[in-house]
């Protein structure tokens, strides 16, 4: 997509760039002499948010919420894609290289305004959408754990399945986590900005609420997964329960089966008229005494 002028007026100019070329950054390097090096961190998937200075260049590299679905999360590209931000004078240029929420919804908020706003109040808007994708995200982690805990404990689902779902509920919210996290220095430099010091405690007071809830998720779903271990042995110790019992009551029938088929000559009770009887007789009775035993000590 080639670079997009998305406002401009006597105070403002933003500049849009998504799925940047090598020329793209050229371009810029020229036109707003901008470092390469800050330039080339818009290009790495997996960079930390951060913030740098340049001279008059202001560098926040953010992380937005994303929901694209991926096998395989480990590496925060898997949950979030970067937003590079520079701000220098009255100009202001995002980097992104694909489709984001914070950049789509920014841009109708300015459209929309009749008054004329400055880098800052963009930047601003930016990342309030940013901690908002990541609180939209903790709530339908928080919904997709409470399915599983209700199949779980009410429906009896499938084991195997549940625990492969809860991993992976618990990698995507570490790595949730992780991105807000190393994103409190950058928040932090808005500081930096030239804005009021309301709208800063706002975006400060976001970004705690979502670590926050990111903190309670973690803590809810290891809990979660400990209960469901625990089940599980709870589930596994009732069989072997079971069949300790059954091997109790065919124990000593074994025995006595064992003892009479070894068809010995000197066994007066095989030739007995009535042996066989006996025999079935005496295990009935041992069965009905380790009956009664077992319900009497409640097993």
């Amino acid at each position: 997509m080639p670079i997009d002028t998305i406002y401009r007026d006597s105070q403002c100019e933003w500049v849009d760039v998504e799925a940047p070329t090598a020329e793209d950054l050229k371009f810029l390097h020229e036109r707003y002499e901008i470092n390469n090096l800050l330039l080339e961190d818009t290009l790495d998937p997996n960079h930390l948010p951060k913030y740098e200075e340049d001279g008059s260049v202001k560098f926040f590299l953010l992380r937005e919420s994303t929901e694209l679905e991926r096998k395989n999360l480990n590496t925060i590209s898997d949950i979030s894609t970067k937003i590079g931000i520079f701000i220098l004078g009255n100009t202001i240029i995002t980097i992104h290289r694909m489709k984001t929420r914070s950049i789509t919804e920014t841009k109708k908020q300015v459209s929309a305004t009749q008054n004329e706003t400055n880098p800052q109040k963009i930047a601003l808007m930016i990342a309030l959408l940013i901690m908002k994708s990541f609180d939209d995200e903790s709530v339908s982690l928080l919904e997709t754990m409470d399915n599983i805990e209700n199949e779980i404990f009410l429906k009896n689902t499938n084991h195997t399945t549940q625990i492969r779902r809860l991993y992976k509920l618990k990698r995507k919210s570490g790595l949730n986590s992780r991105v807000l996290t190393i994103s409190t220095d950058a928040i932090d430099k808005f500081k930096l900005l030239n804005l009021q010091d309301s709208e800063i405690v706002d975006l400060k007071d976001k970004h705690k609420d979502v670590v926050a809830d990111f903190d309670h998720l973690n803590i809810q779903i290891t809990n979660l997964i400990s209960m469901f271990l625990a089940l599980s042995d709870q589930k596994a110790n009732q069989v072997m329960k079971v069949l300790a019992i059954y091997s109790v009551y065919f124990l000593p029938i074994t025995f006595i089966a064992g003892v009479y088929g070894m068809n010995f000559d000197n066994m007066p009770e095989l030739r007995h008229k009535n042996g066989y009887f006996f025999t079935l007789g005496l295990m009935a009775l041992i069965v009905i005494v380790t009956f009664i035993y077992a319900r009497r000590k409640q097993w």
